[in-house]
């Protein structure tokens, strides 16, 4: 099921078009993102970019790649992977943000408010302005960028070694997608960085179980605009070079953390352990369902048994969701917070791959390249640290809002000429008040239903209303 995409189109070119772009605009209006930049940080922005703070060090020869989703224009990352004798080391760039935002600025201030990207159907609330998140700063093919660049070493089972970080101008020499990687990988014709982007989250995987690390592998839904301006519902499993392109941005993540807490400095990302009462329950879920899971198999290794394509491992995938709670930020200046560590990762992490998107990464980068080159944290990052955690949070909390919104409405736009039609569903989870959580086979919708079912159950249901304005999709279980 979830393999499969939708064949229910939307286009945004016909009359209630217009009312499913109304809504989306509505939805950031009401939820009041910040959608323009002020003036004197567009003029921060243009200056930056007409005089960067460039790094000495030179390594525009080493051939960096980039792995991304078709059209992204503001990549963060660009990685370059070899052998190390019987080891490996990855060259990991990171986007220089610091070298075009000035601590105290116009700019600054305007980004601390934001908090991060927000991603909608029809356009993105960037973090930084344009000239900098799609230009500057951007670590496009086949241009020179000033990076921060984690130059990591690995020990044959994918153990770090040895890690350091530095400022350096760096040039990607090819920019990918995730299909064209697995299918070169799959193919045997990949170039050896992606061969051993296989082979090291191969084993980054391994390292993860060992340490009781979990991954909840849900399907992403996703809204999608084709070239002719029709929206649709997808469901998408992710592809292993994903995963393996992942497991290299939580090693940095979890390396920084480490360094910052050598270094008694920093801010981490948090989530307390799964509550035993949870797992506990999940058992008794996972059991009611029918599926098998050995009592001596942690959690993390039954998720990585799951088939997004059968409905009852999705109602489990979906019951799962108690187990990852609570995450949050961690500042520290001195003695490291009681909660270091983020439990679904079994291991202290930090954000600090993503700094084109997310405010938190600059902060992350510019202390973890003091310590590691032996100089001091600057004044302006300690400043600031107590500030971020709340920052970060209420960044996230609107941009899961205004995500959520948005797929809502295309939902119901996708949905509004089918009133009255049934559909082919699962029960994923119960809803309160008698309802249940459902996900249809076509198209990719997740809504509520009233009715009486058991979770697992395959149903067929009724679409009742289906309202674009208020955004609201209701079913009944037949």
């Amino acid at each position: 099921m979830a393999q499969r995409a939708t064949s229910i189109h939307y286009d945004r070119t016909e009359p209630d078009g217009e009312a499913l772009e109304r809504a989306f605009a509505d939805i950031r209006s009401r939820m009041e993102v910040r959608q323009e930049f002020p003036e004197a940080a567009l003029a921060e922005a243009r200056a930056a970019v007409d005089g960067p703070d460039l790094p000495d060090r030179d390594e525009t020869a080493v051939p960096f790649i980039t792995i991304d989703p078709p059209g992204s224009m503001d990549l963060d990352q660009a990685m370059h992977i070899e052998r190390d004798g019987e080891g490996y080391r990855i060259r990991y760039a990171i986007a220089d943000v610091p070298a075009f935002v000035t601590p105290g600025g116009a700019l600054d201030a305007e980004v601390r408010l934001r908090g991060q990207t927000i991603y909608c159907p029809d356009t993105r609330v960037p973090l930084h302005p344009a000239e900098i998140s799609e230009g500057a700063a951007s670590l496009l093919p086949d241009t020179q960028r000033p990076a921060f660049v984690w130059d990591l070493r690995l020990t044959p089972e994918g153990v770090r070694d040895s890690a350091e970080l530095y400022r350096a101008m760096v040039r990607s020499v090819r920019r990918y997608t995730y299909e064209e990687v697995q299918g070169l990988v799959d193919s045997g014709e990949a170039e050896e960085t992606l061969l051993l982007l296989k082979e090291v989250g191969e084993r980054r995987i391994r390292r993860e179980s060992e340490r009781g690390g979990a991954s909840l592998p849900m399907p992403e839904q996703e809204v999608h605009v084709d070239e002719e301006g029709r929206y649709s519902l997808q469901l998408r499993p992710l592809r292993p070079s994903e995963d393996w392109n992942a497991q290299i941005s939580l090693l940095t993540g979890i390396v920084a953390a480490e360094i910052m807490l050598e270094g008694r400095v920093g801010i981490l990302r948090t989530m307390p352990p799964a509550q035993q009462r949870d797992v506990d329950r999940f058992r008794r879920q996972v059991r009611a369902l029918g599926v098998e899971w050995p009592q001596e198999m942690a959690y993390g290794d039954f998720l990585r048994t799951l088939d997004r394509t059968d409905p009852k491992h999705l109602a489990i995938i979906n019951d799962a969701t108690a187990l990852f709670r609570g995450a949050g930020y961690e500042a520290f200046d001195g003695a490291a917070p009681e909660q270091t560590e983020q439990a679904a990762i079994a291991a202290p992490y930090t954000h600090v791959t993503a700094p084109l998107r997310r405010l938190v990464d600059r902060f992350v980068l510019v202390v973890c390249e003091a310590l590691t080159q032996g100089r001091e944290v600057p004044g302006w990052v300690r400043e600031a640290l107590p500030t971020l955690p709340d920052l970060m949070d209420a960044s996230g909390r609107l941009a899961k809002a205004v995500e959520r919104a948005c797929t809502d409405a295309t939902e119901a736009a996708v949905l509004a000429h089918l009133v009255g039609e049934q559909f082919d569903a699962v029960v994923v989870d119960e809803a309160g008040k008698g309802g249940f959580q459902i996900q249809l086979t076509e198209p990719a919708v997740n809504a509520v239903a009233e009715g009486s079912a058991q979770l697992g159950d395959a149903v067929r249901v009724e679409l009742v209303e289906a309202e674009i304005a208020t955004q609201t999709v209701r079913f009944r279980i037949v």
